[in-house]
C-alpha cells in the first residue's frame, strides 16, 4: 500500500521549508518567542529543520513585565535546554527611557507598547528577518500576511504593498534599514497546531492545561487575579478552574473554563469551540481594526 502524506506532514515540510529559507537569504535572523504554543511550534521545528547542527536562531523576547510567571520560567529553561541565545526587550526600558508611556486606567495595557520596544531591539541587534508564530486563521489582519512580510526603514507593515508568492518563491530582496517578518505557520490551523503538539508530544506551558486560578469577570472575559490590574468596585475574585487558550500580557489576556487537563481533551474541546481563540483578548477588542493598526506601527 503505497504510503499517504498526511495533512500535519505536508504543513512541517512546508515550515520547515521556510525557515531553511529564511537562514540561507537573511544575514541576521532570529526567532520571536511569545512563550506561547505557536512559537513553541516554531522551537520545535527549527531543531527538526537544522538538526543535528546547532539550535541556529536566537530567541528574541518582548517583555511587557506583566507576563506570566509561568511563561517566564518556561521561557528560560527551554533556551538553556536548547542552547539558544536569548534577547529580550523589556518594555520597562522603554518608559524608563521616555520611549514609551504607560498607560493608565482599569483598562491599561502594555501590551500596545511593545511596538517600539520591538523595534528598538531589532535596530539595536540588526535582525534583518524576525520569525513569528502567526497564523492566518487567527485574526483578518494575519490573513493578509505572507511568508516574508516586508517591512519598510521606519518597521511599518503596508498590506498593499507586498510581493507575490508564487510557487513558493520566497522573495527576501529588501533595502539597508528594512526587515522582513516571516511566518512559518501562516497556513496552519488552531487545530493543526494543537494535533501537531499531540503528535510531537511537545511540553507546554502549564498555563494552557486546566488548573485553579484567581480570576475576575470584566466585561466577559475572565482575567487572572494580578498586582497589574485594579479591580473597579463591581469586580469579585474568585478561584474557578481555567485554562488558556492563548497567552500574552496578563492585562489583555482571557482564559476559558475548562477541565481539560491532557492533550487529547484540549484536541477535544478546541474541535468543539465556536469562538476563536483570540476571542479571549481583549487588545483586539479595542477596535474593529486593532490588530492591523497595531500591525502598520511595526507590532507583530
Amino acid at each position: 500500500m503505497p504510503y499517504q502524506v498526511k495533512h500535519l506532514d505536508l504543513l512541517e515540510a512546508e515550515a520547515i521549508y521556510v525557515m531553511r529559507e529564511v537562514a540561507s537569504q537573511f544575514e541576521r535572523p532570529g526567532l520571536l518567542f511569545s512563550g506561547g504554543k505557536d512559537s513553541i511550534c516554531l522551537v520545535h521545528l527549527a531543531k527538526k529543520a537544522f538538526y543535528p547542527a546547532r539550535f541556529p536562531f536566537p530567541l528574541v523576547h518582548i517583555d511587557t513585565g506583566h507576563n506570566f510567571p509561568e511563561t517566564i520560567d518556561y521561557r528560560d529553561e527551554l533556551a538553556k535546554q536548547i542552547g539558544a541565545e536569548l534577547i529580550v526587550g523589556s518594555v520597562q526600558d522603554s518608559i524608563n527611557q521616555g520611549r514609551a508611556t504607560e498607560e493608565t486606567g482599569y483598562n491599561a495595557s502594555r501590551n500596545k507598547l511593545q511596538t517600539i520596544t520591538l523595534l528598538d531591539t531589532i535596530e539595536q541587534y540588526k535582525f534583518d528577518a524576525l520569525m513569528g508564530g502567526a497564523r492566518r486563521d487567527e485574526e483578518k489582519a494575519r490573513a493578509k500576511e505572507r511568508f516574508f512580510s516586508h517591512r519598510d526603514e521606519f518597521g511599518q507593515w503596508d498590506p498593499k504593498n507586498q510581493r507575490p508568492e508564487l510557487w513558493m518563491l520566497l522573495n527576501g530582496k529588501k533595502n539597508p534599514g528594512e526587515h522582513f517578518r516571516v511566518f512559518p505557520i501562516s497556513n496552519w490551523t488552531e487545530m493543526d497546531v494543537w494535533q501537531y503538539i499531540l503528535r510531537e508530544q511537545i511540553p507546554l506551558p502549564s498555563l494552557y492545561y486546566s488548573h485553579k486560578r484567581k480570576v475576575f469577570n470584566r466585561d466577559g472575559v475572565l482575567y487572572a487575579y494580578s498586582d497589574f490590574m485594579p479591580l473597579k468596585p463591581t469586580e469579585q475574585i474568585e478561584e474557578m478552574v481555567v485554562r488558556f487558550r492563548t497567552i500574552g500580557d496578563m492585562t489583555c489576556t482571557g482564559a476559558v473554563i475548562s477541565q481539560a487537563s491532557k492533550l487529547e481533551e484540549i484536541v477535544k474541546e478546541v474541535a468543539a469551540m465556536r469562538t476563536t481563540e483570540r476571542g479571549t483578548r481583549a487588545d483586539d477588542k479595542r477596535s474593529e481594526t486593532a490588530m492591523e493598526d497595531r500591525k502598520k506601527e511595526g507590532y507583530f
